[in-house]
């Protein structure tokens, strides 16, 4: 979240990309740090999954992402 808010800092955009046991850490620390960034939250747990199941999970978000990425670009 720090690299988001260093990133929106300079214009950069940005997306946070966590598990949906995350959302309210997310949210949290992003209003403590002042920012509302761009998330995409995709199913928990992550570090259990192998380099397929990893790979079919960007696939499924990928759109998202993208979307996200240009929406912060053109802000």
């Amino acid at each position: 979240m720090h690299d988001l808010a260093g990133y929106e800092a300079r214009g950069l955009p940005a997306v946070l990309v966590a598990s949906e046991e995350f959302v309210s850490a997310a949210r949290s620390q992003g209003g403590a740090l002042g920012i509302d960034p761009a998330v995409v939250y995709v199913a928990h747990p992550i570090q259990s999954r192998n380099d397929e199941e990893m790979g079919e999970l960007a696939e499924e978000h990928l759109d998202r992402l993208i979307s996200e990425l240009l929406q912060g670009a053109s802000s």
